[in-house]
């Protein structure tokens, strides 16, 4: 009998815990609001360039933090200059988006599909890059096996190339910027 009672008592325990975790997951999710449009919000493509740009700092960051704080650059106040904005506008844009799922999803695939541009450009520059120095080095070799005591402006004419490589290859270079131009969808 004391058993019965026991048993009774835990299932009872067990059903009051349930109803009041219902209770408060239910009563939690009342109170959600969403954001309003703020009065100065961030145009959506203008937010891909500027989360774009940050998602790029914090990669560059967490790549090497040492070289990243080298450079001097303070990341998010950098860009919010850039832009010609403030902290409280991008959070409140943000918090808009974020809360407007449609519209937030939109420019996060917009924010992929420009890395993906980049990536593809980044790839074509090295592989340019990569046959300049093997043409610069294919250049060396020929010129060393084929010296020609007979003709000394043999030597000259592979030093022009050399050098005209050499500048081609850093007309290749993306500028010192350090980032890429913003890669808005418009741009395509």
């Amino acid at each position: 009998m004391w058993r019965s009672v026991c048993s009774l008592t835990d299932n009872m325990f067990k059903k009051l815990f349930l109803l009041f975790f219902v209770s408060v997951a239910f009563a939690a999710c009342q109170d959600i609001e969403k954001s309003e449009r703020p009065d100065d919000l961030i145009p959506e493509d203008k937010m891909v360039d500027i989360i774009t740009e940050i998602s790029l700092m914090q990669s560059a960051r967490n790549f090497s933090k040492r070289i990243f704080e080298n450079t001097g650059i303070k990341g998010k106040e950098y860009i919010f200059e850039k832009y010609d904005i403030d902290s409280v506008q991008f959070k409140h844009s943000n918090d808009y988006y974020a809360d407007n799922y449609e519209i937030y999803q939109r420019i996060y695939d917009s924010v992929k599909q420009g890395f993906e541009r980049m990536k593809v450009k980044l790839d074509t520059l090295q592989q340019q890059e990569r046959r300049v120095k093997d043409s610069i080095a294919e250049a060396k070799r020929d010129s060393i096996g084929t010296k020609d005591s007979l003709d000394p402006e043999m030597e000259n004419r592979v030093d022009e190339i050399s050098d005209s490589l050499i500048q081609e290859k850093d007309s290749l270079r993306i500028e010192n910027d350090s980032l890429p131009e913003p890669i808005s969808r418009d741009q395509e």
